[in-house]
């Protein structure tokens, strides 16, 4: 197992220790956030309504203080991260710990009175079609596990405001939960390296240059029109002229310009049949003063190892297509394998750790179909936030309580065994679990609902209305300024 098993007992004591910590994070209406939470995962089916979960039976309060724990409840973020980060981490197949980050939306296209939207991409119904649709979007964290499995470990949840830089955000996620993983001792001095796997929307080189003094590799797939440069060639005695900054070229689309690799490797694989992975060291893009580099004063050279990945099928059985891999070479003298290009046997442990990327996918449909993320219809953003917190600690749980659960499985169902037990299925036991361990919730109190607006009096203070934010013309024009056209060309030249 890439997970700590320290037996039943300790799962349990894990389980329960994480459930005090939890309740102690919850500052304000915490007895009615916490018996939500235990709702969400004892609730029988996926969720569907948010004040049905006041029917469940571990949830001892009316609807009315549901929905006043979210408006007026507190989450001390801090503290629930830090508990978040010092529960048992996976790893993957080295020891090392794997980091996948991407962004999920909150479609909220009807709430206009909703601050803060931003139009989400999302597929349409068409082949590569995308369609805007207003929404909270989200920066997830996680941490990754190896083998055939669709569990991963969140640990950061941060909703992109309007005009937020993608880069940065992320950075700054990635910066306070390795600072989390070292103080709670999961990375020590000489340990490997934390990878950080991205897909190609990622600005992967900002990020590699924004997190270079983390012991951190940045594993990012880039698109297939990328172009890429080697590094310079050593200057000749007696050359004049300003030494050059870039080699040369490396076109994605031209194998002509790939020259010979320098690692080449076969495995068999049982999905994707032979997969073979080629390996060119110390190549680097070329950045310009534009977009996050503008006000940069010396751009820097980042080099790094492009992986091209072929698969002879895929399990759909659709026209299988080369990926192409980033590297990011470290800097750091912190680091257990700085300084070196990747061999045969870790550019094979590359590629397979950005398969298991695709793992948070699962985690996102799970926390959308089942724990119902997205269900509520909160119009403020701050609540949003609150719940996606809450969502987070009964996703955490269940993990915790995964050596504990039992296989309750529909009749239609395979057995399966007890470590490879889907979320769903761990979720189907825990209303059994929860009775073995803590619960720090006091019984409510009795009280009477408020007056409220008197009956025959209209509502004089209607809800604000607010638009989508967009990219606007002058946003554009401050980021990419456009030359203007002389008023006067020149002739242009024929001979």
């Amino acid at each position: 197992m890439s997970v700590h098993d320290g037996g039943r007992g300790g799962a349990v004591g894990d389980l329960g220790t994480f459930r005090g910590e939890l309740h102690g994070c919850l500052t304000a209406r915490g007895d009615a956030l916490f018996e939500l939470v235990d709702a969400v995962l004892c609730a029988d089916g996926p969720v569907r309504s948010l004040p049905a979960l006041s029917l469940v039976a571990e949830h001892r309060r009316g609807h009315g203080a549901l929905y006043d724990a979210l408006a007026a409840g507190r989450v001390d973020v801090g503290r629930l991260r830090s508990a978040l980060v010092s529960a048992p981490m996976p790893r993957a197949a080295d020891g090392r710990i794997v980091l996948a980050v991407d962004v999920t939306c909150w479609l909220r296209p009807e709430a206009h009175s909703s601050p803060e939207r931003i139009l989400c991409h999302t597929a349409g119904r068409s082949k590569g079609e995308h369609v805007g649709v207003p929404g909270w979007p989200y920066s997830f964290v996680v941490a990754l596990e190896t083998g055939r499995s669709s569990w991963t470990a969140p640990l950061d949840a941060v909703r992109l405001v309007p005009g937020a830089d993608l880069s940065a955000v992320t950075a700054r996620q990635v910066r306070d939960v390795v600072a989390g993983l070292v103080a709670a001792g999961h990375r020590q001095s000489g340990d490997p390296d934390i990878w950080i796997v991205m897909d190609a929307g990622y600005d992967a080189a900002r990020l590699a240059w924004l997190l270079r003094d983390l012991p951190v590799r940045v594993l990012a797939r880039l698109r297939s029109d990328r172009v890429l440069r080697r590094a310079a060639p050593a200057r000749l005695p007696g050359e004049l002229g300003r030494p050059r900054r870039h080699g040369g070229e490396f076109i994605f689309g031209d194998p002509a310009s790939w020259d010979t690799p320098d690692v080449t490797t076969t495995t068999d694989t049982r999905l994707y049949g032979t997969a073979t992975a080629r390996a060119w060291h110390r190549l680097h893009p070329r950045l310009t003063r534009r977009a996050a580099w503008a006000d940069c004063p010396d751009l820097p050279i980042l080099p790094g190892t492009l992986i091209r990945l072929d698969v002879a099928r895929l399990p759909s059985g659709a026209t299988a297509k080369p990926v192409w891999l980033w590297y990011s070479a470290s800097i750091g003298d912190d680091s257990g394998d700085s300084g070196h290009d990747p061999d045969a046997a870790l550019v094979d442990l590359l590629w397979q750790a950005f398969l298991r990327r695709f793992d948070i996918e699962h985690t996102f449909r799970l926390l959308k179909q089942t724990l119902g993320w997205t269900v509520p219809k909160l119009r403020d953003p701050h609540a949003a936030d609150r719940w996606t917190w809450l969502i987070i600690a009964a996703y955490t749980q269940l993990r915790l309580a995964r050596p504990l659960a039992a296989d309750l499985r529909r009749p239609w169902e395979k057995p399966a065994a007890p470590q490879r037990l889907t979320p769903a299925r761990v979720r189907r036991g825990f209303r059994h679990l929860r009775t073995t361990t803590v619960c720090p919730a006091s019984a409510p109190k009795s009280s009477r609902p408020g007056p409220g607006r008197p009956r025959g009096r209209p509502n004089r203070h209607p809800t604000r209305r607010h638009d989508v934010h967009t990219v606007t013309s002058n946003d554009t024009a401050k980021t990419n300024p456009k030359k203007k056209k002389p008023t006067d060309p020149r002739p242009r030249r024929t001979g």
